[in-house]
């Protein structure tokens, strides 16, 4: 089992983690009394175009493998709406900031206050008339936590393994549950802490920093900051705001899990092994495509 937990470790990579700016939405100066909402859902699709950090569809680079996991959840820090791709980063409307605690000494995401969504689920929602008006480009979101499902071939046995990855720039956690188990931290743990946990192990640990990939096709007039966490695409067609509206608006944020999980596969049999050599390089997202609904 040590050999197992090892192998594990070496090359574990999550993917974003950040603090936003403390920005929140304002009235749009309507005088609208319906009670319509902008409502924000995730959706985890699997066959869903496979970006790199530019945004550009990326291909498994020889003496990889990797595979799609099953997830179960997802948090995100906020949602921003952008109206151009030069808007500086935060600067948009930030719709949805996370709950935030000095707690474990520094500023982090407070996890005990953390909406976690299942698939389609609804993740949160506001009046749209406390939405400003206008015409957004971008959807911005900036992921905290994840929690997936992946297989793994030990003893000629495949096995699923649940991973709980904080990807958040600074999370405060009293405990959490992975699957069955629940881990007490009551600390501060930055990007990059995660845990994982099979019918045999239960473990933890924290990623090395630097070892995000975070799509962002706009990154030339748009950069996020290093060890950002926010993940970016564009509406097509744009979303348009009047602060009139009078039924719901429903954003779905799908998120791109194909072949998100990454390993350099020592026997190239495809499978994740960690006691054959494997090593994780990259685990997460790869892309977001905002709908309207």
């Amino acid at each position: 089992m040590k050999n197992l937990l090892g192998l594990f470790l070496i090359g574990m990579f999550v993917l974003w983690g950040c603090k936003p700016d403390d920005k929140q939405p304002t009235p749009s100066g309507t005088t609208n009394t319906s009670n319509a909402r902008m409502v924000f859902k995730f959706k985890f699709d699997s066959t869903q175009v496979r970006l790199n950090n530019i945004g550009q569809p990326s291909a498994l680079p020889s003496g990889h493998s990797a595979q799609s996991p099953v997830f179960n959840g997802m948090s995100a820090h906020y949602i921003e709406l952008s109206p151009e791709p030069y808007t500086p980063l935060g600067q948009g409307a930030v719709l949805y900031h996370a709950p935030e605690t000095t707690l474990g000494g520094s500023t982090a995401i407070n996890f005990d206050s953390a909406r976690i969504s299942a698939n389609m689920a609804e993740f949160f929602s506001l009046p749209i008339k406390s939405v400003p008006a206008g015409t957004y480009k971008y959807l911005r979101i900036s992921l905290s936590y994840q929690n997936y499902q992946i297989l793994l071939k030990y003893q000629a046995n495949l096995i699923t393994g649940t991973i709980a990855s904080f990807v958040g720039f600074n999370t405060y956690i009293h405990n959490h549950k992975i699957k069955d188990s629940t881990l007490t931290v009551n600390a501060n743990r930055a990007q990059g802490y995660w845990a994982f946990e099979t019918p045999w192990l239960v473990t933890s640990g924290q990623a090395p920093p630097g070892a995000t990939t975070v799509p962002n096709p706009i990154f030339a007039t748009s950069p996020i900051p290093q060890g950002s966490c926010v993940v970016t695409a564009a509406f097509n067609p744009p979303l348009v705001i009047t602060g009139n509206e009078t039924q719901d608006v429903k954003v779905i944020a799908s998120l791109s899990t194909n072949k998100s999980f990454e390993w350099k596969d020592a026997n190239m049999d495809g499978y994740y092994e960690p006691l054959a050599g494997d090593t994780v390089v990259d685990m997460g997202l790869r892309g977001l495509v905002p709908i309207i609904e």
